[in-house]
C-alpha cells in the first residue's frame, strides 16, 4: 500500500511549486466562457464528450475495484489539475491561456480517467471561480479532458517504446497535451465563428496563432513542472508507481 505520508508530502511540495511558479500570472480570464458558443455547437460538444465520460467512469471503477490503494494518487492528480488549470492568462476573446495539468494523471491512470477528473474540475471552476461555464462545459471537457489526456497518453507510450528517457517522455506528454488542448479549443472557436474571408481555416489560423504567443512558454513550463512532480512521486513510491503504470497500460489495452 502507498504510504499516505509520502503522498501528502509530495502533494504539498508540488502545490508550493505550482503556486510559487505560476501565481504571478493574471487569473482574470476563463475557459470558453458561459454563453459564448452558439447552442448547437455547445450541444454537439456535449454529446461528443458523453461516451468518453462513460468510458472514464468504467475505467476508474475498474482501477478502484482492483487497486483501491490508488485512490489517494488519483485525488492528488485531480488536485494538481484543479490548481494549475485555475491559473489563467487572458488570450483571445471568450477564452484564455492556462496550464492544464492533465498529463500527469493520464500517464498514471490512462486518458479516460482524466476525462472524469477534468469534468469535475471544470464544473467546480465554473460554479465556484466563474472560470468557464455550464453551457460550454462539454466543449471545455472535450478540449482539456478528452483531447489533452489522449494525446498525453499516446505521446508517453510512444516515447517509452522509442527508448526515450522517462523524463523526456513525461515532458513531451505534458507539453504536447497542453498544445493539443489549445489547438482543439482554437478549432472549436473557429467552427463556431468562421471568418467571412477564408472561413473556418482562416479563423483557426487566427485563433491558434494568438494562442501560441502565450501557450508555447506555458506548455514548456508545465512540462518541466510535471517532470518535477512525477519524479517526486517516483522517488517516494517507485515500486507502486511502476505497478500503476503497468496496470494502467493493461486496463487501456483491453
Amino acid at each position: 500500500m502507498i504510504p499516505k505520508c509520502n503522498v501528502r508530502k509530495t502533494f504539498f511540495l508540488a502545490g508550493f511549486i505550482v503556486i510559487f511558479w505560476l501565481l504571478p500570472k493574471s487569473a482574470s480570464a476563463m475557459h470558453i466562457m458561459e454563453g459564448f458558443l452558439p447552442w448547437n455547437w455547445a450541444l454537439m460538444w456535449t454529446l461528443v464528450t458523453l461516451p468518453f465520460l462513460i468510458w472514464g467512469f468504467k475505467s476508474i471503477s475498474k482501477i478502484f475495484n482492483e487497486k483501491p490503494e490508488y485512490k489517494m494518487l488519483l485525488a492528488m492528480a485531480g488536485a494538481f489539475v484543479f490548481v494549475i488549470s485555475a491559473l489563467k492568462m487572458p488570450s483571445v476573446t471568450g477564452s484564455c491561456s492556462h496550464p492544464t495539468g492533465v498529463a500527469l494523471g493520464a500517464v498514471l491512470f490512462g486518458p479516460v480517467a482524466m476525462t472524469v477528473i477534468s469534468s469535475i474540475v471544470l464544473l467546480f471552476q465554473a460554479l465556484l471561480l466563474a472560470h468557464g461555464g455550464i453551457t460550454t462545459l462539454g466543449a471545455n471537457i472535450f478540449s482539456m479532458g478528452v483531447a489533452g489526456p489522449l494525446l498525453a497518453f499516446a505521446v508517453y507510450k510512444l516515447g517509452q517504446k522509442g527508448g526515450f528517457p522517462r523524463w523526456l517522455s513525461v515532458f513531451l506528454a505534458a507539453f504536447l497535451a497542453n498544445m493539443g488542448t489549445y489547438l482543439v479549443t482554437s478549432l472549436q472557436l473557429a467552427l463556431a465563428f468562421p471568418m467571412e474571408t477564408g472561413g473556418v481555416a482562416a479563423s483557426f489560423v487566427k485563433f491558434s496563432s494568438i494562442f501560441a504567443i502565450t501557450q508555447i512558454p506555458l506548455a514548456a513550463s508545465e512540462g518541466i513542472l510535471t517532470i518535477i512532480v512525477f519524479n517526486l512521486l517516483f522517488n517516494y513510491n517507485r515500486q507502486e508507481l511502476q505497478g500503476l503504470l503497468h496496470f494502467s497500460e493493461e486496463v487501456h489495452s483491453q
